[in-house]
Formats: structure tokens, C-alpha cells, sequence
């Protein structure tokens, strides 16, 4: 299992400006070092971090008055006005070692037949994302579940559990809808352990 050092989103100073990206899009650098109370350049070097990860995406304002334009952030959900073109490459790139795999070890291209492609593709990402991420994924293919126990977050971040949670199946979903397909993130199941982490998808 990767280190979680290398996870773009190891830093929980991060993990917080990308919440607040996702909960409110169209950040700048000046409301996100406000909120946050880090130092403007700080922020920057984190908002590098989560683009170069394909987490987020950056845009100009479009301004019809004097002044100069904003850059704005936002959260990479996939879709048209949202969408992260390292993202997209990434999700191409796990779904192409993975029919390299199914091609070499073509007892484990089962899922194809009965999952299709598309759906299929889309565990690669999530699979490629989650484990670049430090997780160790075990996805049930039948009932569509992820299980990332343990959580290699939950001793360094218990106090953050819930934005840290939020973020993560925020990514996911972005994840999914980058890789193009009908999964779509249902939530996580609940558990009385915060070791314990399940994620649910559902069908589109």
C-alpha cells in the first residue's frame, strides 16, 4: 500500500481548502486564505498541489466591468463547466492497464462481461485514485461496495473525520464521473467504528 505522504490530500490543510471549494465553488486564493487563516501563499502552493492531482479546477472571471479578473476555484465534479483534464487522463490511463490486464490475465476480465465496459473502467479509476491515495480498496463488484478498511487517515486526522470523509467521497464522485460511466457515489455506510469505512455506489 502507497504511503499516504504522497496523497495530495495527506496535508489536512488541504483537505480543508478543498472542502470549502467543494461546498462553495468559485473560490479565490484571498477567501480561502481567510477562512483558513494560512498566508496567501500558502494557500497557492496548496491549490497547485490539488490541481496537479486533478481535484480541482481553475478558471478567469469573466468580468463586464473595470478591474482586474478574479482566478476562481472549484471543485473538478466532471462535468462540462467542472471538468480536469489531468483527471480525465488519469481515468484513461487506469482504464488502459486495465484491459492490458484483463488481456494478460483474461480470468479477471469477468467483470466486463457482466458489468460492461464503462462500469468497468470506472472501478479502474477509482481503484487507480483510491490506491494512489494510500487506501487499499476491496471493491464487491455485486454489491457495489468499496471497503478502504483500515483507513490510513483515521488515526493522523480522527479529529476531521466528517470533513475528511466529505472530501473524499467528493473526489470519488468526481472520479466516477470523470471516468464516464453510470456509477455514481451513494454514500458511505455508517459504522459506531471510525476505522470502519464502506463506501456504496449505485447505478445511474
Amino acid at each position: 500500500m502507497q504511503s499516504v505522504g504522497y496523497s495530495a490530500i495527506s496535508s489536512f490543510s488541504r483537505v480543508e481548502i478543498l472542502h470549502l471549494i467543494q461546498m462553495h465553488p468559485q473560490q479565490t486564493v484571498a477567501a480561502l486564505a481567510a477562512a483558513t487563516a494560512l498566508h496567501p501563499n500558502t494557500v497557492r502552493e496548496h491549490l497547485e498541489r490539488l490541481l496537479d492531482a486533478g481535484h480541482i479546477v481553475r478558471e478567469t472571471e469573466h468580468r463586464t466591468t473595470r478591474g482586474r479578473p478574479r482566478v476562481l476555484y472549484r471543485a473538478a465534479t466532471g462535468q462540462p463547466d467542472a471538468s480536469s483534464p489531468i483527471a480525465r487522463r488519469k481515468a484513461r490511463a487506469a482504464a488502459e492497464r486495465g484491459d492490458i490486464m484483463r488481456r494478460v490475465m483474461p480470468w479477471t476480465g469477468a467483470s466486463v462481461r457482466e458489468l460492461g465496459t464503462e462500469t468497468t473502467h470506472q472501478l479502474d479509476a477509482i481503484v487507480d485514485h483510491l490506491s494512489e491515495s494510500g487506501f487499499d480498496p476491496l471493491i464487491d463488484e455485486r454489491e457495489f461496495t468499496i471497503d478502504l478498511t483500515p483507513c490510513p487517515h483515521a488515526a493522523s486526522q480522527s479529529a476531521h473525520r466528517d470533513t475528511l470523509c466529505s472530501v473524499h467521497l467528493g473526489i470519488m464522485q468526481g472520479v466516477l464521473a470523470e471516468a464516464r460511466g453510470p456509477l455514481t457515489v451513494a454514500g458511505m455506510r455508517p459504522s459506531c467504528d471510525p476505522t470502519q469505512c464502506v463506501v456504496q455506489l449505485t447505478m445511474a
